[in-house]
């Protein structure tokens, strides 16, 4: 229970709540702020950054993070069976991401020693309670994220420390394997629990050699990358990434669940990392463009896509609501894709400044809707859970030889 003490209770209930519309709203007006600085209408706040690291640290930390705690913190009761963080912890937690915030945007004020602190705390307490939590769990695989949390929080002491590309890399790649982890794992189950209720056949089972070759080949890239070696060496593991999570990603049959907006989403923006992987490898082999464009395949159209999907499916399922989107949502899908097409686009053809307003403009439309359907159920309480689709009996992951 949440103790009615706490101003708007119902947003203490559960960590998606709090975290997903604060992170949604502040996503859409970095977004906006970013490229009315593009079209010359604001001046942005840029301090002593540069303007992409600025736009970086805050898409990765303050959207990406938040909805990462939101995904992360919702998913671990019910998959790995953890206690679940609501009421004053729950508030503690946003509020580090608020204090985090604050302190980025006054970081010339402070020295970067306070700076990293505070904007790092968030990162500490998580890895301070998941990781009481997680070690009492069978699972190991579960521990993988404390890695994650740990990559994170040292990208962005590395960047507040006056390494800002070092920890935008470190940062990065931190999200890429969070991502192929629990993409990798949400996605075929997903659309397994579809293809059974539907009589379509079933979910691929899961093989260990290529999981375990899969988020092998993100972290040999990360340390190649980060310790910076040669290029080719680069290029050799970003394109045996590649290889290995198209492989992964083809097994889970999401051409059968095309119909499905909130399975489409999530297959779509897995394909996204795909492309990410090859767009870095042939940028390194010296293709025109492509080292230009891998980060926003990942960063607009994988994180964008995953997030957009996961976000509706936790906001029906948690609060009660049968998992049918509204068509303004499935219309948010769309633009998301038309977005990172943009984007992406635009990084591979050096193309003008109108593709990237375009694909911005597109990008806020996606979110901005998204708040617009959520919003209010986010800080209401939930219905009475209803089963009116066969997703609603989401299933835990059969991992490790079985193990759940």
């Amino acid at each position: 229970m949440v103790s009615p003490k706490l101003p708007f209770a119902p947003l203490w209930a559960s960590p998606f709540r709090p975290f997903c519309a604060l992170g949604m709203a502040y996503g859409v007006a970095l977004m906006a702020v970013w490229i009315a600085g593009r079209l010359g209408l604001a001046t942005l706040p840029y301090g002593t950054l540069a303007a992409p690291l600025w736009h970086g640290h805050e898409m990765l930390y303050g959207f990406a993070g938040a909805i990462i705690c939101a995904t992360v913190l919702t998913a671990l009761p019910g998959w790995a069976g953890t206690p679940e963080i609501r009421g004053a912890p729950l508030a503690g937690l946003v509020a580090l991401w608020v204090v985090g915030r604050v302190a980025f945007w006054t970081r010339d004020a402070m020295p970067s020693w306070s700076a990293a602190a505070a904007d790092g705390a968030l990162y500490v307490a998580l890895l301070a309670v998941l990781a009481f939590q997680l070690l009492r769990v069978a699972n190991r695989y579960y521990l993988l994220l404390l890695v994650v949390l740990a990559g994170m929080l040292a990208g962005d002491v590395l960047f507040l420390a006056g390494r800002p590309e070092a920890g935008v890399t470190t940062t990065v790649y931190s999200i890429v394997l969070l991502f192929a982890l629990k993409g990798g794992v949400f996605t075929p189950v997903f659309t397994g629990n579809q293809l059974r209720a539907t009589g379509r056949g079933d979910q691929a089972p899961f093989v260990l050699p290529l999981e375990y070759g899969a988020i092998a080949a993100i972290v040999a890239l990360w340390a190649i990358d980060v310790g910076g070696a040669p290029r080719l060496w680069r290029a050799a593991a970003a394109l045996a990434a590649f290889v290995l999570h198209a492989v992964r990603f083809a097994r889970w049959q999401g051409w059968k669940v095309r119909d499905v907006p909130l399975l489409w989403t999530m297959h779509a923006g897995y394909a996204w990392m795909v492309v990410a992987f090859l767009l870095l490898g042939l940028g390194d082999l010296g293709v025109a463009g492509a080292a230009r464009a891998w980060l926003h395949a990942f960063t607009v159209g994988a994180l964008g896509s995953m997030m957009l999907g996961l976000m509706t499916r936790v906001a029906l399922r948690h609060t009660g609501r049968p998992l049918d989107p509204p068509a303004a949502i499935v219309a948010a899908y769309w633009l998301l894709q038309a977005a990172a097409l943009l984007r992406v686009g635009a990084a591979a053809a050096g193309a003008g400044e109108s593709w990237v307003v375009a694909a911005g403009a597109a990008w806020i439309a996606a979110f901005a809707t998204y708040l617009a359907c959520f919003g209010g159920i986010l800080v209401s309480p939930s219905l009475p859970r209803v089963v009116a689709s066969p997703l609603a009996g989401d299933t835990r992951p059969p991992i490790a030889g079985g193990a759940r």
